[in-house]
């Protein structure tokens, strides 16, 4: 007996797995906007040789949920920084309607979190005048619980990081979110959380995604952008979109 509890005290000790815990945060209401959110006129891109856009029309409208879709090098992610204002079109024109206050979320923001701070630390100085309490509730809305707020941005995993700037955006409530791949690097738990407050969101949303389940949750409207031919435009929900074409989006990655 005496052996073998000896060999039990030698045998290292494995934390259990944290169970995951889906928390929701009440996102305030974003304030109305105009009916008319983004006018895109005559729009042109080129880079080099290669004609991305081509005199591109597109007008969002207030509420609506449009999915920008399209192979790689369609120019997905290109239409979506000049909508945002952080790359000018060669040609043609771009605006927001009146009273527009816009989130935008791409992979290279999660750069510009510092490094040097806790998960804490940053939303505080996003949001200086938010109680204590209001920011733990919105981090565990995003994944951080109990001490994970302690953590450093440093050591934050692509996941996290991506995790921690999508709570900053919704925090603001902005009425135009443009979001490029928002859920990449998600879990499954997080993924459902960001779900359940866009489809509570009242404003508009422009978002580039290859889950499947975010188009079948979110999209109202469709543009499939493809090299070398005009834009096609659905106006319906995602699963009209496949109905119609007889095929899922390109590059669709089967994600529950």
């Amino acid at each position: 007996m005496q052996s073998r509890i000896k060999k039990l005290d030698k045998i290292e000790r494995i934390e259990p797995p944290r169970r995951l815990i889906e928390k929701d945060f009440d996102f305030r209401r974003p304030p109305r906007s105009g009916d008319d959110v983004i006018k895109v006129a005559r729009v042109s891109k080129i880079y080099g040789p290669r004609v991305v856009h081509d005199k591109l029309d597109l007008l969002i409208r207030r509420g609506e949920r449009w999915a920008v879709m399209g192979e790689n090098g369609a120019g997905k992610s290109t239409l979506l920084k000049m909508m945002a204002g952080v790359l000018a079109p060669d040609g043609g024109e771009i605006t927001l309607g009146a009273s527009v206050t816009m989130g935008y979320f791409a992979q290279h923001q999660l750069e510009q979190l510092d490094a040097s701070r806790t998960v804490i630390e940053e939303l505080q100085a996003h949001a200086p005048t938010a109680g204590l309490g209001i920011l733990r509730n919105l981090a565990g809305a995003f994944g951080f619980q109990g001490d994970d707020v302690e953590k450093p941005i440093s050591v934050l995993s692509g996941g996290e990081r991506a995790r921690l700037a999508l709570a900053k955006i919704l925090y603001d409530a902005p009425n135009l979110l443009v979001l490029d791949e928002p859920t990449n690097h998600l879990d499954l738990t997080t993924k459902r959380a960001l779900l359940r407050s866009l489809a509570a969101y009242d404003g508009t949303i422009v978002f580039v995604s290859h889950d499947r389940a975010f188009l079948r949750a979110l999209a109202t409207r469709v543009i499939e952008l493809a090299p070398g031919i005009p834009p096609h435009v659905y106006g319906g929900r995602y699963d009209e979109y496949v109905a119609q074409t007889g095929h899922e989006a390109p590059g669709m990655r089967a994600i529950a």
